[in-house]
């Protein structure tokens, strides 16, 4: 493949948002920044609660950092309806940005990642056929990493609006249970409870 200034640029780009993932993940107090977040918002925020925990959905899933602290979050501050409503857009306008990053000037650097995902050959060729529901069962049944997949079909032909809408009714269930799973909680230090372990792993099954 011939050299070109662009794509060796969008390629950089991606290599530097996994480089700053791996470095949020690994050096910097994510549990503990992401707790006194949530405590400011309790804090602080009032009714603007919802919307800005939704909003903190994009930084978190652009750098494949898992926003499951969130999403019991809003459970615990929210209760089930409004903090499932917060947390089901913010999943989905996440998903949505780390979809479009890839689908721009993140898009070498994706595709020199899907050779590390041979089940996805098969899954792209599907979603030619049937995008809405391929991307519907896949938020549904997780065969791939959660992140990664945003960005893995970020390559694919599928169309932004049935994307976002088979990736908004796919994560409904598993966004509904641990929303309700915050609800039940007694302290914001339990949103945070054993994160550490559970998403270092989490990040680098990616």
């Amino acid at each position: 493949m011939a050299f070109s200034w662009p794509s060796a640029l969008r390629l950089a780009v991606g290599a530097a948002l996994l480089t700053a993932a791996g470095v949020a993940l690994f050096t910097l107090p994510v549990e503990k920044i992401l707790k006194d977040f949530l405590v400011w918002i309790k804090e602080n925020l009032g009714a603007w609660g919802p919307l800005v925990l939704a909003l903190a959905y994009i930084p978190l899933t652009v750098l494949a950092v898992p926003a499951s602290i969130l999403t019991l979050g809003g459970g615990y501050l929210f209760g089930l309806p409004v903090g499932f409503v917060a947390d089901s857009i913010g999943a989905t306008i996440g998903a949505t940005a780390a979809f479009l990053l890839g689908r721009t000037i993140g898009r070498p650097y994706v595709l020199s990642k899907c050779k590390d995902y041979p089940k996805f050959q098969a899954v792209a060729i599907a979603i030619q056929r049937s995008g809405f529901k391929i991307v519907l069962l896949l938020r549904l049944v997780p065969l791939l990493p959660f992140n990664m997949l945003n960005y893995l079909l970020s390559v694919t032909p599928v169309g932004i609006v049935e994307y976002m809408l088979a990736s908004w009714l796919g994560m409904m269930p598993i966004t509904l249970a641990l929303v309700y799973v915050g609800t039940t909680l007694k302290d914001l230090s339990d949103v945070t409870h054993g994160w550490s372990e559970i998403s270092t792993t989490r990040w680098v099954s990616n």
